[in-house]
């Protein structure tokens, strides 16, 4: 029997756009129960989406879906909207910990508000949601953390230039490491997504290189079918894995990643890499 994330309560920090509203949508089609944990309650012409735009596409993709604001440097808020997913929902099965913040700027460069924001949502925002959602993951019969972080790669090549934001990155990256060990025992899985090429999302268009980078990226499509990968195999034997979209997908048997090119027909040799990879 194949597996399914049909009545699986899925709790995605940061859904309201890109990835993580790419994951909840890849989701939605199995009739799963989305949880929208993010700030975009009001439209943006800089980021299109909010938590109800996402409600409405994954309701409409066959899922369930709750919006609740939420910043995840605020742990009232998530407690509140992880009460509110258990009164709709009755559980949580499943964590993503997509929400993150990006200043790729050098020490001289990065203000103490942008340290401190980045480290409030990347690395604290995390473990946040780790610890308040660990009690209901414990209940559940395919319990799974997935943290969109990269691999611990440990050269002064990916922190000289933004330390500040790969130290708030890889403490994403820590969580996994610690904790797929600290709760194997109780098979709740705790793995890492990266992807290996840049991802066309709002934090590209506007920060990363804006349409030349959109042009060499690929569609949240793939992250989010590695995603679906990832949690519907057994929590009790996939943990403390740190994946990479693109080998997520092969290994899954598509050998053909043409189709999630922003740019139709380009190779993937002239997709632009991501970063710590």
């Amino acid at each position: 029997m194949q597996a399914t994330l049909k009545g699986k309560t899925i709790f995605i920090t940061g859904a309201s756009r890109g990835i993580g509203k790419a994951i909840g949508l890849r989701a939605a089609r199995d009739g799963a129960n989305i949880v929208i944990a993010a700030k975009t309650a009001d439209p943006n012409p800089k980021l299109p989406g909010t938590i109800y735009s996402a409600k409405e596409e994954i309701e409409a993709a066959g899922g369930r879906a709750l919006a609740c604001i939420v910043d995840v440097r605020f742990e009232e808020q998530i407690q509140d909207a992880v009460k509110q997913a258990v009164s709709a929902f009755g559980g949580i099965d499943i964590l993503v910990n997509n929400a993150s913040a990006i200043s790729l700027t050098g020490t001289a460069e990065t203000p103490l508000k942008r340290f401190d924001l980045m480290h409030g949502i990347n690395t604290r925002g995390t473990f946040a949601c780790s610890q308040a959602c660990l009690p209901y993951l414990a209940k559940s019969t395919n319990a799974h953390i997935l943290n969109i972080s990269p691999p611990l790669n440990m050269e002064a090549r990916w922190f000289a230039p933004h330390v500040a934001y790969t130290m708030a990155k890889f403490g994403m990256s820590m969580c996994v490491l610690g904790m797929a060990e600290e709760l194997r025992s109780q098979r709740i899985a705790v793995n890492a997504l990266w992807p290996k090429t840049v991802i066309a999302t709002a934090a590209v268009q506007n920060l990363l290189g804006g349409d030349a980078s959109i042009r060499g990226s690929r569609k949240p499509d793939i992250m989010s079918d590695a995603a679906y990968a990832i949690l519907t195999r057994a929590s009790s034997e996939f943990t403390g894995n740190f994946c990479i979209d693109e080998v997520v997908m092969r290994e899954a048997g598509l050998e053909d990643l043409s189709a999630y090119a922003m740019t139709p027909g380009m190779p993937d040799s002239e997709l632009f890499p991501d970063y710590f990879l």
